[in-house]
């Protein structure tokens, strides 16, 4: 899995791809510096929606995305010691997503967001953005979700 950023000319681009998203940049960064909690609420359905998964699906379809070797994952932050684990998808995506167990987080909605390159209480990056946009394709992440889910039932 991918590390939590950092402050070189990727953790820049991270910060400000997600600053983007904010209706007020200014008042995001304010919050990544002085919010106790370390992390800024960002609307979702604008650059992205987010899929939560629960925690052990979530990682595990994580360890299966990160063995694919032509598809990279976008984001992907851990909430709430690891109980959850939500995936950054293309805007519109939570609208049509139908699987159970998994909640969407789209347009109308807030995601709490660690500040991409720093530690922040109770939330991280296990895959930090990179500034370049890229998100998890839908598709791939549902492959990789149905793959993940056999092998936690079967024990492996």
């Amino acid at each position: 899995m991918a590390g939590t950023g950092g402050t070189g000319n990727a953790g820049r681009g991270a910060l400000e791809w997600l600053v983007s998203a904010a209706p007020d940049p200014g008042a995001c960064r304010w919050e990544w510096e002085r919010s106790p909690s370390g992390a800024a609420l960002l609307p979702a359905g604008r650059l992205w929606d987010v899929l939560v998964l629960p925690g052990e699906l979530g990682t595990a379809t994580l360890e299966v995305l990160c063995r694919r070797a032509d598809h990279r994952p976008g984001p992907v932050v851990a909430a709430f010691g690891g109980a959850q684990v939500g995936y950054f998808v293309p805007a519109g995506t939570a609208d049509r997503w139908i699987g159970t167990g998994v909640r969407g987080v789209s347009t109308g909605a807030w995601v709490a967001v660690p500040h991409p390159g720093r530690v922040s209480g109770g939330m991280r990056w296990l895959v930090a953005p990179d500034g370049s946009g890229r998100l998890t394709d839908p598709v791939v992440l549902e492959l990789a979700m149905h793959e993940a889910a056999a092998r936690l039932m079967c024990g492996g």
